[in-house]
Order: C-alpha cells, then structure tokens, then sequence
C-alpha cells in the first residue's frame, strides 16, 4: 500500500466502495486521514464496513467539517449530471479528486533520496489497447530484468501497490474517467494508443473524451510522449507536444504506412515493426510470427509497448525476446480452445464499434458473435470488414437493432449459449468462431469479462 501523503488529521469522505475506493480508505487511513465512506449501494457500504470504516450519509448528513472528497471512476461528476454529493462539495468548494489524483500526489519519499535510479511512471491511455499495451509494457520490463509494478485500469488500485523501490518502473493503465477528474498527473512517461467513440455520455461529446485524455500530457508534461498518430487527434496531441519537426520526446507510433519525416518514429506495416530515428530505420522485429499479437490493432500496441522500452534505453533485441514470450490478456484476442480445427476466439472487450472492426481484420473466415447495448459508432466501418465474416450471430436485448445496421447474413440468437452452438454448427476446419461484440455487455452481464467467461464456458461444453 502507498499511504497517502498530505491528509494528516484531515476529514475525508471516500464515495463509492469498489476496488478503489476500498484502496482508497485504507491508503488515506494509513496517511492520518479521518477517513468516512459511503456507497448508494447497500453492498458497497457494507462493505466498507466489513474494512473497519464508518460509514456516512452525506446527503442525509451533509458535508460539514470535510475537508477533501474521494470518488470511485464510475461515478460521474460533470456529465451527464453530477452526482448529489459532488455537486454539492463543488459548490461548498470542497475539492474533489480521485485515487489516480492521490498516488501521484504520494508516489515520491525520502527514501528516494537513497535510491541510484529514481523510479519511474508509464501511464497509458486511449480508446482500445490500453490493457494489452499495460500488460505488453510490464511484461517486457520484467523479462528485461527490470523491477515493475502493474496496476490501474487494469483491476488493481494504484494506491494497493507496494512504495517503489529502487529503479522501479510503475505502470499504469488510466481511463478517461480517472484522467479527467485526477487533481494531479505526473507521469515520467505518457502513452496514447488512439482514439474512437466511447463513453460520450460521460464526457459530453467527443471533444470532451478527448480532453480528458489530452489531460495526460497537458497537465503531467511527461520527459517523454509515445503517441498514435493514424488519427487527427493523436496527430494534433503529438504536433502540440513537440518543440520542433525532430524532438525526440515524441515518439510517433504508426499502423500501415512508411514512416516520413526525421522524428522518432515506430511503424507497423505488413506485420513488421521498424524504429526510424533522424530519417533512418535503426532496428525492425517480426511480428508476424508473435501468435499473442494477432492483426494490426495488436502491432500497433506492441509498437507503443516497443517505443517505451526504447525510452527506458532497453535494446532492440531484448524487447524482441519479451514479444515471443508474451501471452495474451484474458478477453482481448484469447484462444479459448480448438476443436476439430475451428478456432474459437474471445475478444469480448471488444465494446465498441472501432475495437470490434479491429478484431474482425485479424481472421478470415469468421462466424461472428456480436450484439448487447450499442454505443455510439460508425457501423459502415464494421460492414467494410464483412469480406472477412462468414456469418454473424447476434446476442443481446438490442439483437433486432444490431442486426439492421449489418451488411452481411445474420441470425438473432439473444444468449450466448446458442450463439456458441450455432455458430459451430455451421463451422469447417479452418474457420474462426470470434466473439467481438461491438457493444457494450449491460443488458446481459454485469461486465465484459462475464461476457468473456460465459463464452468460454459454452465453448467449453462443446464436445
């Protein structure tokens, strides 16, 4: 745990009780904080309580004597609406920050002092790749003898991580919900993997999920920027970083096209990798044969996990031994199983339209199993990969709808366990039976990883 620094006799509410702000209390606890908790649900303030905290009502009781407000990413707190109890701190003036906010705030000690080579942040944030470009990060590190930590985004809390030791590199996987709202963000090295339609509800449009991502770089000034550049955003984030055409703390980070111009740069094109610096390529890595890092979506983020690396002064080679050695994440490109040679596929973080085309360019011969609750997207995107797709078989209370929007034969199916079965029905070796479903998992699933096990329990059940 990394106490939290600062809040010493300070009166702190911490709301919402999840995995965070559980880490939460405990690291302001462990800070000398007077720490009060609260949940709108009746199992999150139990268990708060089953931690040893006192629970509070603020809206029963009201935020007098608070000093700081502490909330979980999931609560929102400018779109659509605030919540009651945010609104109300923001207009008593009480500041309100979240558990990114604090570990920034608390990383440094005086033991750093002591240390030969202070450590060292890597957050990454993006639309789709964050989690494998994390995972990708840290695994590399560790297989390059480097001492890491992994957490955020990507189910642990910042704060429930150990200190950092010396010469350790923390990683963390950020979310524009903990970049917007974060009261600091100073990471030593920021990573944008690119950027499509998500979560506009909460930031109030495109432009706003943008600019909670942005808030990375603008707020934190990182020593260096490793930043996607296949879209105008990422494009715009990495001209207004710079301070000229051939500033190598940007490191430029491209998918199916030569690198132009004598900056940093790290291309995907064909399946192969290559870093060019100052007009010239200096090394190129294979992926083609790297069977944890299926299609360009996965090239892409293996050259932003190469690019950090490179940061860190790790050589070419070393990064290239990392890469074999790496096994996929859970629900994102996962070989579930094979049977009688049909390959069955679990992308189910794929949730939205951007990711879901992306799983769809890295197969041929698809059944395709997709469907819940639509987000906002460009399905002409997605009926442009239909060359790769066999059939497509629908699940979710929105099947109807999702199925008017697709350019290619289709059968609703409404549950997973049918879909699963008829689409292996209608399988020959050689096929892939992938599940990328476009859309959110609410209607059915508390989350997308539910969505994943439930798929990989059907197919399980295949005999």
């Amino acid at each position: 745990m990394i106490p939290v620094q600062g809040v010493k006799n300070k009166s702190v509410l911490v709301l919402g009780m999840g995995c965070s702000g559980v880490a939460s209390a405990k690291a302001l606890l462990a800070g000398g904080a007077k720490v009060f908790c609260w949940d709108d649900d009746e199992a999150g303030r139990l268990a708060a309580e089953e931690n040893g905290f006192l629970c509070m009502d603020p809206i029963r009781d009201g935020l007098e004597g608070l000093e700081l407000i502490i909330t979980s990413p999931g609560i929102p707190h400018l779109y659509p609406r605030p919540h009651l109890v945010i609104a109300e701190a923001m207009r008593l003036g009480i500041p309100v920050d979240n558990d990114i906010g604090l570990f920034f705030c608390s990383l440094g000690t005086p033991e750093w002092q002591t240390f030969d080579v202070a450590p060292k942040v890597v957050a990454i944030t993006g639309s789709n790749g964050k989690s494998t470009t994390s995972a990708l990060i840290n695994h590399l590190l560790t297989k390059a003898g480097k001492p890491s930590q992994i957490a955020g985004n990507i189910g642990r809390s910042a704060l429930d991580l150990e200190p950092a030791g010396d010469g350790e590199v923390i990683v963390l996987e950020l979310s524009s919900y903990q970049t917007e709202l974060a009261r600091s963000l100073t990471p030593d090295i920021a990573v944008f993997t690119n950027l499509s339609n998500d979560h506009l509800d909460r930031h109030g449009g495109y432009g706003g999920y943008f600019a909670a991502k942005r808030r990375l770089f603008s707020e934190g000034s990182p020593d260096y920027a490793v930043i996607g550049v296949d879209e105008t955003e990422g494009r715009y984030l990495a001209s207004q970083f710079a301070e000229h055409a051939n500033d190598d703390r940007v490191i430029r980070v491209i998918s199916g096209q030569n690198p132009k111009g004598n900056g940093w740069q790290v291309a995907a094109k064909k399946g192969f990798l290559s870093e060019s610096r100052k007009g010239r390529q200096v090394a190129s890595i294979d992926l083609r044969r790297i069977s944890s890092l299926p299609g360009k979506h996965n090239h892409q983020n293996a050259c932003a996990a190469y690019a950090v690396l490179r940061t860190l002064n790790i050589a070419p080679r070393i990064i290239e031994e990392g890469f074999k050695s790496f096994s996929s994440l859970p629900h994102r490109s996962q070989l579930v199983r094979e049977i009688n040679g049909v390959r069955f596929i679990n992308d189910s973080k794929a949730t939205n339209v951007d990711a879901a085309e992306k799983a769809l360019g890295s197969f041929e011969n698809i059944h395709w199993i997709c469907g819940g609750v639509q987000k906002e997207g460009d399905f002409l995107a997605l009926n442009a990969m239909m060359h790769h797709v066999k059939k497509a078989y629908i699940i979710g209370s929105e099947a109807d709808k999702f199925a008017l929007n697709l350019e290619i034969e289709s059968k609703i199916c409404k549950t997973m366990a049918a879909a699963v079965n008829v689409a292996f029905s209608q399988s020959v070796p050689g096929d892939i039976v992938l599940l990328a479903p476009a859309a959110a998992s609410f209607d059915q699933y508390d989350n997308f990883e539910a969505r994943g096990d439930d798929f990989i329990a059907e197919v399980s059940a295949l005999t």
